[in-house]
C-alpha cells in the first residue's frame, strides 16, 4: 500500500497540474475526487492507528497508576511491620535477635533537632530560599499584542492541529 505521504504529494501534484490545463471542470473534479479517495482511505487508517495508540497509553497509564498505589500499600505496609517488631521488641527488652536469614537489632538514632516553636528561632538560624525566576505571562502578551500593542521580542503566531471528532 502506498504511504500517506506520497499520495499526499501526488494530490498536490494533481491539483497544480490540472490548475495549469484547460479542462472542463467536471474532468478537474472527477481526477481530484478518484485521488481523494485513495487519501481519504489511507488517511482514517492513520486516523485509526493512532487512535489505537492512544488507547494502549491510556491503559499503560492507568496501569502506572495502579501499580503505583499497589507500591505505596505494600511501602505503608513495611513501615507498620517494621514499626511493629520495634515496638514489641522495646516492650520485651529485647536488643538483639540473631536467625540464619538475618540479625535483628534495636539501635538509638543519632540526634535529631526538634522545632516546637518556630517563632522563637533566631534570625541567624533561618535559611533565606531564593526568589523564584521570572515567568513569562504569555496571557498578558496574548492581550497586549491582540491590542495592537507591541511588545519587544514577541509576536502572535498562528500554528494547526489535527481535531479528531
Amino acid at each position: 500500500m502506498t504511504a500517506l505521504y506520497v499520495i499526499s504529494r501526488e494530490y498536490a501534484e494533481a491539483v497544480e497540474k490540472l490548475s495549469d490545463l484547460d479542462l472542463p471542470p467536471e474532468v478537474v473534479e472527477d481526477t481530484l475526487e478518484s485521488l481523494s479517495g485513495d487519501l481519504e482511505v489511507k488517511a482514517t487508517n492513520v486516523a485509526m492507528f493512532f487512535r489505537n495508540l492512544e488507547a494502549t497509553a491510556a491503559a499503560i497509564k492507568e496501569a502506572e497508576a495502579q501499580m503505583a498505589a499497589r507500591r505505596k500499600a505494600l511501602e505503608n505496609r513495611v513501615a507498620r511491620m517494621k514499626d511493629y517488631l520495634l515496638a514489641n521488641m522495646i516492650v520485651a527488652g529485647v536488643q538483639k535477635i540473631e536467625s540464619p536469614y538475618f540479625k535483628l537489632s534495636v539501635r538509638d538514632n543519632p540526634p535529631a533537632v526538634e522545632v516546637y516553636e518556630p517563632g522563637l528561632i533566631p534570625a541567624e538560624f533561618m535559611k533565606q530560599a531564593p526568589p523564584p525566576p521570572a515567568v513569562v505571562d504569555k496571557t498578558a502578551i496574548s492581550v497586549a499584542l491582540k491590542a495592537g500593542l507591541e511588545v519587544p521580542g514577541c509576536k502572535l503566531t498562528r500554528g494547526q492541529r489535527l481535531e479528531v471528532k
